[in-house]
């Protein structure tokens, strides 16, 4: 402590405390942040693929003899698998219905103008089951396949879980 004068007219010298100095606070630098990582960059979106090229296994052969193999599937909409049960065909023969709606996805047989059911209708059978099986496979894209383990040896594979007819899931 010490003591401080007296002004002029205050009266007695008093002893008042003197604060102590004080040190001042150490200043420490913490490390900064690390910076957030780098978002993972978006997925490319890959446009929506309609359309699917495929080569027929034999070839549909028209009135001038010429045989058509390579053609154009486009991807079934609810329309397309819904029209086809209104068919009389379709009602009086269900498998019709394969031959009705694959010639309403069939965009294109080799140099045919148009594809209609009456095309498909005198493919051989071969070819109508290859494109039966190219409609689940393209409408269906993966979506009926599960992928397993086999519960003896744990090797992984794959199986089909899907319907056996066109139109069917």
């Amino acid at each position: 402590m010490r003591r401080t004068a007296a002004r002029a007219g205050a009266g007695p010298v008093v002893d008042a405390p003197v604060p102590e100095p004080v040190a001042a606070p150490e200043q420490t630098f913490a490390p900064a942040p690390a910076a957030a990582p780098a978002p993972a960059p978006a997925p490319v979106a890959q446009p929506l693929r309609t359309e699917f090229p495929f080569e027929l296994p034999r070839g549909y052969v028209d009135d001038a003899g010429t045989v058509h193999r390579e053609g154009v599937m486009r991807l079934a909409t609810a329309r397309d698998e819904l029209i086809p049960l209104r068919d009389v065909r379709v009602q009086e023969n269900p498998a019709y219905l394969s031959v009705v709606l694959l010639g309403r996805v069939i965009t294109r047989l080799g140099t045919l103008a148009m594809v209609h059911d009456g095309i498909v209708e005198n493919m051989f059978a071969s070819d109508l089951a290859f494109l039966q099986d190219f409609y689940r496979q393209v409408n269906a894209e993966g979506h009926t396949r599960a992928s397993v383990e086999c519960p003896h040896c744990s090797e992984p594979f794959e199986v089909e879980l899907g319907g056996s007819r066109l139109g069917e899931s």
